[in-house]
């Protein structure tokens, strides 16, 4: 028998085996003949009436000479039925000054007193290394497939082309997050908007120092800069290869994300410049769409040299051979300790390749896939929780500029001080104390212009909306998207959800990948950007149209990356 013929055996009889394993337990649960793997269903959601495929492997383990190396399909492994049992999260880390502004955050919603004149505690340098949650591992490049049973049924069976996907990248400052969702609430608006239904993956990608690690030393080691964004483009790439097979179609792909999804996404549409054809989706939901831009080469050299310093190591090659703990130590202190205030030191960089230029600029040049439709959002106070709360004067405004903007030259500081957020408070802008001022120059800069420049450079042909529940926080808009009938927000315990709001902002997500336009039943149209840059703002009073405040003089120089 040959070595061929043998293996093939050995696939069979795992399916046997598996389907024998079903019958024994009355377990329905399906296999997908992935071609590299047999995957089984995970679970079986009887009140969602959805499958469960969970963790499965879209790349090789990126451990030992695959570690800071792009991603690589996996090897083909059918000598058993993987059943996604070992959940996967990525090694993981949050800077210290977020504690300090979840706190300042809850103490403004509860009315509390807050002392902005106290020192931030950080944790000291001789810290250990936190208990990491069980799940934690180099080897995390898995995602998750949750498809409704009736659409999973008739995969391959009809005609017709399968049913729209959504796929979820998450956000957490490109440090911290993991594809762990409840679909739930998303699956049950999407039969409210359509016949059919959805599918939705969610994906893992590199965090921190591993999927973002840059500088020229790094490249001209053989390194490559944003391995995160290739892990993301290899997942999609993954849907597009093998979506039929959980009955969905691979043309009529949606990718959806918040903050740091949301800014990836971003990087998506915009990857090398338009150079390499279209990319693996057809439309995109940026919600929030952020980072801190990261364009010179000293700050990434510098970012790197550290690395290497607190790995007690001088190379590329050096960092492969360390014991995985090690690497994840340096990763965790490094963000934990030098992420100065509203900053997370890893993320997105220009590298001359993937990122030729910051995505603001791309797309005023129109170097990006413009086949690709798009609905955009972002909250009404997207600034609050990266500003420091002890900010009172012109003085501190521009300590923060340098530290979030590291090559900003003294120009762009006076006019961004003198010129677009002058130091007047008497209401004439939208700002009226010297935190505010600050908050709302970050909220420009770093999330909200980033909607404006995809709409217009769309020709205004998007849609956008303005989550502005307040306190309307950078982040809030997330358990809304996910709702599933609960009271609470996850996010905020205080805060009692809008269920009207949540549900309209589930079905203008669903509704625009089934049908590429949103809708909502009982709420006004939602109408094109246009050339009057109209907005669906999304509050408790009232779901109505209003002027996008981003289409401003401020935001039309923000796109031109004048901070590097």
């Amino acid at each position: 028998m040959s070595p061929s013929s043998m293996f093939k055996l050995v696939a069979v009889a795992a399916v046997l085996c598996s389907a024998q394993a079903q019958q024994n337990y009355g377990s329905s649960l399906p296999i997908v003949d992935l071609g590299y793997e047999l995957h089984q269903a995970s679970s079986f959601n009887a009140t969602g009436g959805f499958y469960n495929f969970s963790n499965i492997r879209y790349a090789e383990p990126p451990v030992g000479p695959l570690r800071f190396a792009p991603p690589k399909a996996p090897k083909k492994n059918r000598t058993q039925v993987q059943t996604g049992s070992v959940g996967r999260i990525c090694p993981q880390a949050g800077p210290a000054w977020s504690q300090a502004a979840t706190q300042f955050l809850t103490a403004s919603v509860l009315g509390f007193p807050y002392n902005t004149s106290q020192p931030l505690a950080l944790p000291n340098s001789t810290a250990q290394f936190p208990k990491q949650d069980p799940r934690t591992s180099e080897d995390c490049l898995f995602l998750d497939v949750f498809a409704p049973k009736s659409i999973f049924e008739n995969a391959n069976k009809t005609k017709n082309h399968g049913a729209p996907v959504l796929v979820w990248i998450y956000g957490g400052g490109y440090t911290g997050g993991s594809k762990n969702i409840n679909p739930s609430g998303l699956l049950a608006a999407s039969g409210n908007v359509s016949n059919g239904e959805v599918i939705i993956v969610a994906m893992n990608y590199r965090l921190g120092a591993l999927g973002w690690i840059s500088g020229p030393s790094y490249q001209a080691e053989g390194g490559v800069s944003n391995l995160a964004l290739l892990d993301q483009r290899l997942a999609l790439e993954w849907v597009q290869k093998n979506i039929h097979l959980f009955g969905g179609d691979k043309k009529r792909v949606t990718v959806f994300g918040e903050s740091a999804g949301g800014g990836s996404i971003m990087h998506q549409i915009t990857a090398y410049g338009g150079l390499k054809g279209k990319v693996p989706f057809q439309q995109a939901i940026p919600q929030s769409p952020g980072w801190v831009p990261i364009s010179g080469q000293v700050q990434q050299e510098n970012t790197y040299q550290r690395f290497l310093n607190l790995t007690n190591t001088t190379s590329l090659a050096e960092l492969r051979k360390l014991p995985s703990d090690v690497i994840m130590r340096a990763n965790w202190f490094q963000i934990t300790h030098d992420s100065a205030y509203g900053t997370f030191t890893y993320g997105p960089v220009v590298d001359g390749n993937f990122v030729p230029q910051q995505p603001g600029q791309l797309l005023a040049q129109g170097r990006f896939d413009k086949s690709v439709k798009v609905m955009v959002g972002h909250n009404a106070n997207e600034g609050a929780y990266f500003t420091p709360p002890g900010i009172n004067s012109t003085e501190d405004m521009e300590e923060q500029l340098r530290t979030a903007f590291y090559n900003i030259p003294d120009s762009s500081i006076t006019t961004i001080t003198e010129k677009l957020y002058p130091a007047v408070y008497n209401g004439s802008y939208p700002y009226k104390t010297p935190f505010d001022r600050a908050s709302f120059t970050t909220a420009e800069a770093v999330f909200t212009c980033n909607t404006y420049y995809l709409s217009t450079a769309l020709k205004n042909q998007t849609y956008s909306y303005e989550f502005a529940v307040p306190p309307a926080y950078h982040g809030f808009d997330v358990p809304y998207t996910f709702y599933d009938g609960g009271a609470v927000s996850a996010v905020n315990p205080t805060e009692v959800m809008n269920a009207t709001v949540a549900v309209a902002l589930q079905e203008f997500i669903t509704s625009f990948a089934v049908k590429g336009v949103p809708s909502a039943p009982g709420i006004r149209k939602f109408d094109m950007y246009g050339p009057d840059a109209r907005v669906m703002e999304l509050n408790v009073t009232s779901i109505e149209e209003v002027m996008d405040s981003n289409a401003n003089v401020r935001c039309n120089w923000w796109q031109k990356a004048l901070y590097t």
